[in-house]
Order: C-alpha cells, then structure tokens, then sequence
C-alpha cells in the first residue's frame, strides 16, 4: 500500500468511528422549544445571517483563486471548500463544546458539554442570544470556525501538501480557534470577563487567521517562483463581492436579533469597507499606480475585517475612520513585505487580515461608545477620554499575537512531523492542481 492511501486511512477509519457513535447516540431529553422564549422575527433573521455567513467561504474561495496563477486555482479554491466539510464534523462532534460548552478555567469549553449535539436541538438558549433556538446559534457559530481556517491558505498557497494541510485545519481549529472563541465569546472566558469587546472577530477570526498566515508563510518558506499573474482578475471581483455581501451577516448577524443593534451594525460595515475600498486605490494612485480591480477588492476586504471586532460597538462616522486608517497601513505593510522583507506571504494575509484585524481591533478601542450598545460595561474608547478598554485590549492583542504564533508554530511543527507539510520541488513546479488533485482549469 502506497504512503498516500495508509494516510488517507486514518481519517477515513476515524470517520466510520464517528459515524458508528453517532449512529447509536442517543441525545438526553430536552425542554420543549415552546418552554423558552424564542421571537420568530430574530430567527428569520439569523437564519439569514448563517447562510450569509456560509457563502463567504466560496467567496473567498474565488477571491484567493483568482489571486494565484493559473495552475493553483483549483487547489486553492478547495482549500476553502474542504474546511466546509472537515471543520463541520470536529463542530458537531465536540468543536462546539469546545468553544461554548461549560468553561474549564476560561480557557476552554468541556468537549462532552454537546458532544455530537447533546441536549442542543430543543436546548436551552444561549444567554447572549436568548431569542434564537440554541442549534440555530451553534451552526451559526460553524460558519465563523468554517472560514478562520480558510482565511490562512492564502500565506502558504502554491506549496503546501494537501494532506498535511488537513491535519493542520483540524489542530487549528482545536487547539487555537476553539480556545479563543471560548476566552473571548463565553461569559466565563477569560477575556470576557476582562472586557474585551470584540463583537464579530476581530481577535478570533482575524487576528488568529493573519498571524497563524504569518508563522506558516515563514515555516513553509519561500515558493520557488514567486512572480506569478493572477490566474483570473474576473474571480477576485466575484470573490470579493460574496465576501461583502456576506461580511453582512457576519457582523450585523452577531446582534443576535433584529433590532437596532443589528442595523448599527450594518450600517458601520456598509461604511467601513466602502471608505477602505476607495482609500487603497487613492493611495495607489499618490504612488503613481494606476486604480487597479485588484486594489479595490483588497481594500473592501481590508475594511470589513477591521470594522469587525467594533460593527456592534462604535458609530457610522467613526465607522469611516476606521475604513480609511487601516487601508492605509495595511496597504503600507503590504508594501512593506513586499520590498523588505524575505517572507513569501502569497496573498498578504497578515497585513491584510492580521494587521487589519489588530488596528480594527485597537481602533475598537479607542471609538467605542456606550450610548450605542449597553452591553458594553468596560467603558468608553480613547477617544471619549477613558483609558480602561484601551488597555484592555493593547494586553489581549499582545497576549493574542504570542499565543497564537506559539501555537501555529508547534501546530505547524507537529503537522510536519507526521506527514511533510510541502510539495516537493517537482510538485510544484507541476502545479498543485494537478500534483495534488489531478485536475485542471
């Protein structure tokens, strides 16, 4: 039997396993749905926002897939699809629990809390989403932990095993994302309970994603041709077009309802990302660049990850200087990769999503007003002359970025041990659509 098909078997035999299980699992009995408080308005609407949320997976599928060159579409564009498939399973399974079920020092969530789905179909809903059925929470959630993953492949794209890759999602997922979702998110996390506002992800989706890109992109190092066209201009508009209509579920959809929160939220992403898109093609063209589909595509998506973590937190005018300040500088550290330093960062994840996801972050920080959402107890931003908040969330970033880096690295590490985490020279030279999947555009 070939190394490939004695790798495949392990997944496949934990499969069947968990198959089996959950054949004969039998949940323990539950409330009836009528027994809670459930508004029919707010389920139709986050029922809108899972799906929303869902197609920014495809979204970014095209956006990353039309960026690569031609002979890696595919292949990049799977990597998206595959954590559809993979991370749904370790969700159901135990993910869930992880990341909300009851909270092991703030740190974590007990992984047999909802192992495969225990008491969540008629359960009690979430105390921060009290009007919405528990499972309708729970799969709305997957969708954040679906696309965190898939946000990465675009540091190491063009060189990584496929194989190996999915060993890495599934570590990731485990051991990085369901952590921080618990500290940030649970009411007995760690962060939440210092304050933290990060209302849609700035810290768990973005800031995650970006730096885990970062130490991948250094520990796969350089591709061995870096110089490459974009395969399909057309994808990336397409891709980023999904991602914007669906960043709208993803940020106006963490309100948990519909109501005026909800819409705030709406309106600071609609903003955001219209003044980023327009900021990164001005920038350009100060440098002498012509206004390119490319740049404005990046720029959107640069604005919708920073208004992220303060959609449901700061107003619409403050909303537009955060558009405009994080183009800026993630368009500086884009150019500062590119021209300064050795790391082959394929797509700019981290200045991107990392750095956007940090300055969005910091900049929740310092235009958070309460008058717009009294969940907020830890107090006003900088700007309204408190500090408390601000602090707050310069040590999270800190304590963030080491632990996330730390952790990508012995992820990464581990991945490799196992099973080589990139192509062989010839592989990719060939193109990982066909080294790897044996198919072609």
């Amino acid at each position: 039997m070939s190394m490939n098909r004695r790798l495949a078997l392990i997944p496949f035999l934990l499969l069947v396993i968990v198959a089996v299980v959950a054949m004969f699992f039998s949940p323990s009995a539950t409330a009836p749905a009528s027994a809670y408080d459930i508004n029919t308005a707010d389920t139709a609407w986050m029922l809108t926002a899972c799906a929303l949320v869902l197609i920014m997976t495809p979204g970014l599928a095209f956006f990353y897939g039309g960026m690569v060159s031609k002979k890696n579409v595919i292949s990049t564009m799977l990597q998206s699809y595959i954590c559809m498939a993979v991370i749904t399973i370790i969700w159901v399974v135990f993910g869930f629990s992880l990341a909300f079920g009851e909270s092991i020092g703030g740190f974590i969530g007990n992984p047999t809390t909802f192992f495969l789905m225990k008491g969540v179909i008629n359960g009690k809903p979430w105390e921060l989403a009290p009007t919405v059925p528990l499972m309708l929470f729970a799969f709305y959630q997957l969708k954040f932990a679906i696309i965190t993953p898939a946000l990465i492949t675009g540091a190491f794209a063009e060189r990584i095993k496929f194989t190996s890759y999915l060993l890495f999602i599934c570590l990731f997922s485990i051991f990085i994302y369901a952590p921080l979702a618990h500290a940030t998110w649970h009411p007995n996390g760690i962060l939440f309970k210092y304050g933290v506002l990060d209302f849609a992800g700035g810290t768990v989706v973005h800031m995650s994603a970006g730096i885990a890109a970062l130490v991948g992109a250094m520990y796969l190092k350089k591709r061995q041709e870096i110089a490459h066209a974009p395969a399909r201009i057309t994808y990336v508009l397409l891709g980023a077009g999904l991602l914007w209509f669906g960043w709208f579920g993803f940020n106006a959809g963490s309100a948990y309802g519909a109501n005026l929160l909800s819409a705030n939220a709406l309106g600071t992403t609609s903003t955001a990302s219209a003044a980023a898109a327009f900021a990164w093609i001005m920038l350009d063209a100060v440098r002498g660049r012509k206004p390119s589909a490319m740049g404005a595509c990046i720029g959107a998506v640069v604005g919708l990850v920073a208004i992220t973590p303060g959609a449901g937190f700061v107003s619409i005018s403050h909303s537009l200087t955060i558009g405009v300040l994080s183009s800026f500088i993630s368009n500086m550290m884009v150019e500062w990769r590119t021209h300064k330093t050795g790391i082959d960062d394929t797509l700019d994840v981290f200045p991107c999503h990392g750095v956007g996801g940090i300055v969005g972050f910091l900049l929740t920080a310092v235009f958070a007003d309460q008058h717009i959402n009294t969940a907020n107890t830890t107090g006003n931003g900088l700007f309204f002359g408190e500090s408390k908040l601000f602090i707050v969330h310069l040590l999270t970033t800190l304590g963030v970025i080491v632990f996330v880096a730390i952790g990508s690295y012995f992820i990464l590490k581990i991945t490799d041990l196992l099973t080589p985490l990139r192509v062989t020279a010839e592989e990719e030279f060939q193109g990982l659509d066909i080294s790897q999947h044996g198919e072609k555009l």
